[in-house]
């Protein structure tokens, strides 16, 4: 209070029954392993769901209207040998492709994988974050946390922020003590375990080719050869996914980069196959 007092602003403060408390926007009631909590601050007696609403809805604010649209392929399978990850590299503004070698998966330990899908910087800060957490986790009970327990920690955090502009659709993959682990998280704080997902603009596409081949059964290279597959008709299809192919196993020993193929190589190879 003494800064408000500085600045001449501690009338309006008293005014306005103005709370120190009020200034953040962290009220999520997810819990932390560090010592202090992350927390926004935002201007004082500014709502940010309000404050998107008209400019996100309808026509907006002098009839312009702030639509983020966001297009990617990412899809994750688990198979006898683990967890196979595959997405696409191109990252684009609407209908401007920004770039074509956007990393969509984001390494949170040598045990697991985030997949990137929505917002570019929404995933990488919340991931991060996530990062920093199971790594507090592991000294402090000298062990690697589960998968299900970091899907769990980051959907709780970014539940606290829903409506408030976040887009984030992710998919937590990694070994622990029960073997592969596989869940989808999103923004509005859904978490989803599954043995089979696909997120983004493209997964209609990667889902029609992930049904017609997999099997619990697949080895290595086909699961492999099924996730490239996918994502490459997924980039043939949709034009908000691109780039290259960038394919990822989780096993029992952490995870692996398995390869990364160029989507028009793929396109020729497959073309010389038929």
């Amino acid at each position: 209070m003494a800064l408000l007092d500085v600045c001449g602003i501690s009338e309006w403060v008293k005014e306005h029954t103005f709370s120190p408390h009020g200034a953040s926007v962290d009220r999520v009631s997810h819990f932390s392993f560090a010592a202090q909590s992350p927390e926004f601050a935002v201007p004082v007696g500014t709502d940010p769901v309000q404050f998107l609403e008209p400019l996100t809805q309808g026509e907006g604010e002098e009839g312009v209207a702030i639509r983020l649209h966001h297009g990617t392929t990412t899809l994750a399978f688990k198979f006898q040998h683990g967890v196979m990850v595959a997405v696409d590299s191109r990252a684009s503004a609407g209908s401007y492709v920004c770039s074509q070698m956007s990393k969509k998966v984001i390494e949170i330990n040598p045990y697991l994988l985030g997949t990137m899908s929505g917002c570019a910087a929404d995933c990488i800060y919340w991931e991060r974050v996530l990062a920093k957490e199971c790594r507090i986790y592991k000294l402090r009970n000298k062990e690697r946390i589960s998968v299900s327990a970091a899907s769990k920690l980051l959907a709780n955090m970014v539940a606290g922020y829903r409506g408030m502009g976040l887009s984030m659709g992710t998919m937590v993959c990694g070994w622990d003590k029960r073997g592969p682990g596989l869940y989808y998280v999103d923004s509005e704080g859904n978490r989803v375990c599954g043995d089979c997902f696909a997120v983004g603009s493209g997964s209609m596409y990667a889902y029609g080719v992930l049904d017609r081949g997999l099997r619990p059964d697949l080895s290595v290279e086909e699961a492999c050869e099924l996730g490239r597959r996918a994502i490459y008709q997924a980039t043939y299809r949709d034009a908000y996914s691109g780039g290259t192919v960038n394919l990822y196993r989780v096993h029992s020993e952490g995870w692996e980069r398995v390869s990364q193929d160029d989507v028009l190589t793929l396109h020729h190879t497959y073309r010389d196959k038929e």
